[in-house]
């Protein structure tokens, strides 16, 4: 069986970080890099015995790649505190890096939320990897960059996304601050027709397109509040544009 080492990232996960851990014991190595967090994250993770890195957060590319440069496993994993992953998915990952045909793999992340998976707003997510010329790119939903080609895994990590409905929202305003600034990076501009239409076109991909209705009044309330996401970051654009923060 080839080395495996796998990466989380913490900030104040102390309701979530242990069940994480059980789920990957069968790793090599677990390198927990943790943002200063203020609870127990810390202590968990050593009574894991994890190699924890704390490092003040600046984006969520820097602190992977940080960790990346203590990993020794010929493979990596990157989880979060709220994931988990299953026997089946181990059982798959274990076999996928014996036969070595990709440079790395995506997963299926079904979103929890309201007490139950919806397997129609989910997400494949490259997050196992061949530790050579591998990093991260962007300050928020960041790109893994992987030299090779990308295989894909059936079995799904179990993501326990939202903490609640205000979590939720909070999470989609904290991370539209990021997103504004890569779009002002970039020289793009915030109008009223991205206020009006970006919006509507998410929420209808959500809904519609990606089948949403499907998972009930939970589908519904994860695409309204995806559509919150996209209107919040073209707000944000535009305070950035007027100096406004």
């Amino acid at each position: 069986m080839k080395s495996l080492t796998v990466i989380i990232p913490t900030y104040n996960e102390q309701d979530y970080l242990e069940n994480a851990l059980r789920s990957i014991r069968f790793a090599d190595q677990i390198i927990v890099v943790d943002s200063m967090s203020t609870d127990k994250t810390v202590q968990i993770a050593e009574r894991y015995n994890c190699q924890v890195l704390s490092r003040k957060f600046d984006n969520f590319s820097n602190q992977k790649n940080h960790a990346l440069q203590y990993a020794t496993g010929e493979w990596i994993l990157f989880i979060d505190a709220d994931e988990r992953v299953p026997n089946a998915l181990k059982q798959e990952i274990i076999a996928a890096m014996d036969r070595n045909k990709h440079a790395g793999y995506k997963l299926n992340f079904p979103h929890f939320y309201m007490n139950r998976f919806l397997y129609n707003h989910s997400d494949n997510v490259t997050r196992l990897v061949k530790r050579d010329n591998c990093k991260f790119e962007g300050l928020v939903h960041e790109k893994l960059i992987v030299d090779g080609t990308i295989g894909q895994l059936k079995n799904p990590v179990l993501h326990f996304t939202y903490k609640g409905l205000l979590h939720y929202i909070s999470k989609k305003d904290s991370y539209a601050w990021f997103q504004a600034e890569q779009l002002l990076k970039k020289g793009k501009k915030a109008t009223y027709f991205h206020l009006a239409f970006k919006p509507f076109y998410r929420f209808f991909s959500s809904y519609i397109l990606r089948r949403g209705f499907m998972d009930g009044i939970p589908g519904l309330a994860v695409a309204s509040i995806n559509a919150y996401g996209v209107f919040s970051r073209y707000v944000k654009l535009m305070l950035l544009q007027k100096g406004i923060r």
